[in-house]
């Protein structure tokens, strides 16, 4: 059987096996890609970690903030200056009580200091935005550590 006849009788081999390549090639892609995610996301979580830490924040758990802010902070960094974000956070931010006797106080300045960690490893462009949103807000030492 002469080479020529063969590879024509048997091109199916051939095709198969350029499917079955390009295949396996795209799945490395896709594969290599979700690890470097998972790298980068594991740093940037380990990386919030560490600055929380040396700020004097309990130690959060890395897996958890993982899976919340993951390589790109999530909802934190898609308009932390937001007016209705920052209409909700200041409701948010009363004395507990419902209808009339709800009122506003004044947030301890930890609170806001975690939010600003956390968009400084995540989105540092957008620490200045909430910056300036926070201006407007009085907060104060409220909370006895």
């Amino acid at each position: 059987m002469s080479p020529t006849r063969f590879a024509s009788e048997h091109k199916w081999i051939y095709w198969g096996a350029i499917v079955l390549l390009v295949g396996l090639a795209v799945t490395g892609l896709i594969r290599y890609e979700a690890v470097k995610a998972n790298n980068e996301t594991r740093k940037k979580a380990e990386q919030l970690q560490t600055e929380l830490v040396k700020a004097g924040y309990p130690s959060p758990d890395v897996d958890t903030v993982e899976q919340l802010l993951g390589t790109d902070g999530g909802v934190v960094c898609e308009q932390p200056g937001n007016a209705l974000k920052a209409a909700l956070w200041k409701i948010q931010q009363s004395n507990g009580a419902a209808g009339p006797g709800m009122r506003p106080v004044i947030s301890d300045t930890k609170a806001l200091e975690v939010e600003r960690i956390v968009l400084q490893v995540y989105c540092p462009d957008k620490v200045d935005d909430f910056q300036e949103e926070l201006n407007d807000l009085k907060t104060d030492d409220t909370v006895r550590r």
